[in-house]
């Protein structure tokens, strides 16, 4: 019986010895410290430049005509882990409308989606041109297509003014009629008065 038992003992030797190696080096992986090139290392997504370079309209905003009318209030605010920007305007009057932006690393472009309580749908795209956020598209109507062209600013290099031109032309570019010119102020979270860097119109 003793060698019996030696003999199944000496059969189970080779998977015993494997799962005592196994699950030690395994531990071990676990707790070693991650790779120099893994993805901890790696910047944060959408944390670029390139992908950035819309953060100055992030805010909460009094938006102006330039007689210093009021019109509207525009929430931009970061989702997504910050890669998208998400904007809701609106007015006294009951209109609303909501954006997605994000920049597009693949093709290197901005893209936005609007859309609006009137159905109206925008897809714009394009980037920084002259220091200024500039987005294209075209829509289509009954009377034919008409091309989108809105340009974001700062005023004054300043932080609290920012201008939203909205063009449109249906002569293919030739010439440009403005749709709205909004002027930007910005409002404090905490109070929702005009903060001190957004001045007057």
């Amino acid at each position: 019986m003793l060698f019996v038992h030696r003999e199944l003992r000496r059969e189970r030797g080779p998977a015993e010895t494997s799962r005592r190696f196994t699950l030690p080096f395994l531990a071990l992986l676990l707790l070693l410290p991650p790779h120099p090139g893994s993805a901890q290392d790696s910047p944060p997504p959408c944390s670029s430049p390139e992908a950035r370079a819309f953060d100055f309209w992030v805010g909460e905003w009094e938006v102006r005509r330039s007689d210093g009318t009021v019109v509207g209030k525009n929430s931009i605010k970061k989702i997504l882990n910050g890669c998208v920007l998400h904007e809701r305007y609106t007015t006294p009057s009951g209109y609303a409308g909501e954006s997605f932006n994000i920049f597009d690393v693949a093709r290197g472009v901005w893209h936005q989606t609007w859309v609006d309580v009137g159905g109206l749908l925008l897809t714009l795209e394009g980037g920084v041109e002259d220091g200024s956020m500039v987005l294209k598209g075209e829509t289509v109507t009954p009377a034919g297509s008409l091309l989108q062209r809105i340009r974001w600013s700062q005023e004054n290099g300043s932080p609290g003014r920012v201008r939203q031109l909205w063009e449109s032309s249906d002569d293919g570019g030739k010439e440009w009629t403005v749709v709205f010119d909004g002027h930007y102020l910005r409002v404090s979270p905490s109070h929702g008065r005009l903060e001190p860097d957004a001045g007057g119109l």
